[in-house]
This record gives structure tokens, C-alpha cells and sequence, in this order.
């Protein structure tokens, strides 16, 4: 959704229409990184001289009351605000020399602060974690890295990069699981498995070059993104499991708790971020990893149901030729 649509989304039926309001909180959106007011009162007055600060103001508190803008305080005696439009929730490390600020989002901090709200049965409304320290640059006199802040680009970069950990995991265990396999149909199963995921990580791989082409600093930018294991992909412990000597009921178990382990994953935190490219990445890659645990599911019902067939069978014909009692 653009902008302007999500404007008038937000806009009370019946309202009247503000050309000052949309022209303080178009300028707002555009800009990256944390504002106070009178940063945002001096970028209005270049478009427009007639807007007063109280207007500025008061339009900054609707935009918080509407989930527009989210207010932070960085230790500095005043406030700053960021956009929350196409913005994933973040933590702040904060650098007190130069009083810069650095976005990170990490899913291990959010499960954390679950685990402590759940276990005081306290229900949580906002979290805000600040770590405050001192930056590379002002720590060693070196210039920064480069810093591109919580831009959509660069979660959409780190989105890519953790499905495509995930996928080169996931392509390494179906392959292996497909040697080990000793029932043809099931070996199958995870040879056509192992198939779409080197499908799938060619598509990635090619997003991914794509998405380099719109910024050509894009790599050089600071992780947004932490999320503790996916980096090496979520199915890298499921294929050491497999070296290790498993029957084909076990190689599906294994393949099954990843898929379902990925699935939540992917699912849980797509949906906790606002719109932007990488939920959009997430939440494909969660569809996608549900269809290969109905599948996971579905062959492991089918390989128990044939496998107890067996010796009942076998047992059949074996009564069959056995010869006539005298």
C-alpha cells in the first residue's frame, strides 16, 4: 500500500481532509532514521512556511495515536520519533560520543522478553531495548561503516539471505535423506523434495542478484537481521542427524520436525513485521514449508500404514503355501 492509500485508510469516515497533515506526514515518511520535532518542524518549512510548529506537533501525535510514527527516547533530554509505515519492529544500539543510533532486530530478544512477560503473567503492550555504548568509529577513529538504517532494502536483503540459508540446508538434507532411504517411495519423496529446493534457491539466488542491482552498497551495509541458527539454515542440524544412521521412519521424523520448525518460524515472525518486501519473503517461504510438512506427513502415514502391511502379508503367503495337513 503507497502512502497516500494508507492515509486515507487511516482516516476516520467522514473526516475532514487536511492538505497540512498529508503534507507533514508525506515528508516525514520520506525521511530514514530518528527525528525530533523541530528536525521535522525545519524540513516542513522548506516545503511550506505558512505550517506552524504547534501544527507540526500535533500532527506528530496523530501519526503516534494512528501508528504512523513510534516515539523514542535516546537518553538526550528530548525525543525522537521514527515511521512505522513498511518499518519492522527494532531495538537501538545507541553510541553516547556521538549520540548516532543503530537499528537491529533479533527474534532471540523477542522470545526473551516473551519468556519474562509470560512468566509474571504480565501482558505486554511495547518493548524497548536501547544498548548504550560506544560506536566503532568513535571507538577506534575510523570512519563508519557504512549505514543504511532499518531501509527496506536491507531487511529485504537479510530476509533473503536466511531463506536462502534455509534453502541450501534444506536442499543438503533431502539429498541425503534420499541416499539413505531404503523404501523406493519415500526415497522419492525426498529426491522430488531435494528437486524444488535447488529450484527454489536458484529463484532465491536470483532475487537476491536483483536486489543488489537497486543499491550496489547494499552488501556493505550492517546486519538488520539477527536470528540465532538461521544462518547456517534451519535444517543444518536435521542433515547431521541423518550421518548418523536413522531408518526411513526416522529420516521423515527428522525432516518433519524442520519443516514444522521452519514453517513456525518463517510464519511467526512475517507476520510481526509491518508490510514490506521482507514479510513478503517470509511469509512465502512459510507457505512453502507447509506444503513440504503436508507432504513429510502424509509419506510417513503412508510408509507406517505399508510397512505394518507387510508382514501381515507376508504371513498370508506363507499360510498359502504351506502344505495340507494328513
Amino acid at each position: 500500500m503507497e502512502p497516500t492509500a494508507y492515509l486515507e485508510s487511516l482516516r476516520p469516515a467522514g473526516s475532514k481532509r487536511s492538505s497540512k497533515r498529508d503534507l507533514i506526514v508525506n515528508v516525514f515518511l520520506r525521511q530514514e532514521g530518528h527525528l525530533t520535532a523541530d528536525d521535522l518542524f525545519d524540513l516542513i518549512r522548506r516545503e511550506d512556511q505558512k505550517i506552524s510548529r504547534a501544527t507540526v506537533y500535533r500532527t506528530l501525535q496523530w501519526m503516534i495515536d494512528a501508528g504512523i510514527a513510534r516515539k523514542v527516547d535516546f537518553g538526550e533530554g528530548r525525543f525522537r520519533f521514527e515511521h512505522s509505515y513498511r518499518h519492522p519492529r527494532h531495538f537501538h544500539l545507541i553510541c553516547k560520543t556521538c549520540n548516532h543510533s543503530f537499528e537491529f532486530l533479533s527474534s532471540d530478544i523477542e522470545v526473551l522478553l516473551e519468556e519474562v512477560a509470560a512468566a509474571r503473567n504480565f501482558t505486554p503492550g511495547q518493548s524497548v531495548l536501547q544498548i548504550h555504548g560506544t560506536c566503532e568509529a568513535c571507538r577506534t577513529g575510523r570512519p563508519a561503516p557504512a549505514e543504511a538504517g532499518a531501509t527496506s532494502l536491507v531487511f529485504a536483503r537479510d530476509a533473503l539471505r536466511i531463506a536462502i540459508a534455509t534453502e541450501r540446508s534444506g536442499l543438503e538434507f533431502y539429498t541425503r535423506a534420499a541416499r539413505v532411504a531404503k523404501d523406493a517411495r519415500g526415497r522419492r519423496v525426498f529426491e522430488k523434495l531435494a528437486e524444488e529446493e535447488r529450484e527454489h534457491l536458484a529463484t532465491l539466488e536470483t532475487r537476491y542478484r536483483e536486489l543488489l542491482q537497486q543499491d550496489r552498497q547494499l552488501e556493505a551495509h550492517p546486519t538488520f537481521l539477527f536470528f540465532k541458527g538461521a544462518a547456517n539454515g534451519l535444517f543444518s542440524a536435521g542433515a547431521e542427524q541423518l550421518m548418523s544412521g536413522v531408518n526411513d521412519r526416522q529420516a521423515l521424523m527428522i525432516g518433519i520436525r524442520c519443516e514444522r520448525g521452519s514453517h513456525r518460524f518463517f510464519k511467526r515472525y512475517g507476520e510481526r513485521f509491518e508490510d514490506s518486501e521482507g514479510k513478503q519473503i517470509f511469509l512465502e517461504f512459510a507457505d512453502e514449508e507447509r506444503a513440504h510438512l503436508e507432504l513429510l506427513i502424509r509419506e510417513y502415514r503412508g510408509l507406517v500404514e505399508r510397512q505394518r502391511r507387510t508382514p501381515a502379508r507376508a504371513a498370508k503367503r506363507k499360510t498359502r503355501r504351506a502344505p495340507a495337513s494328513a
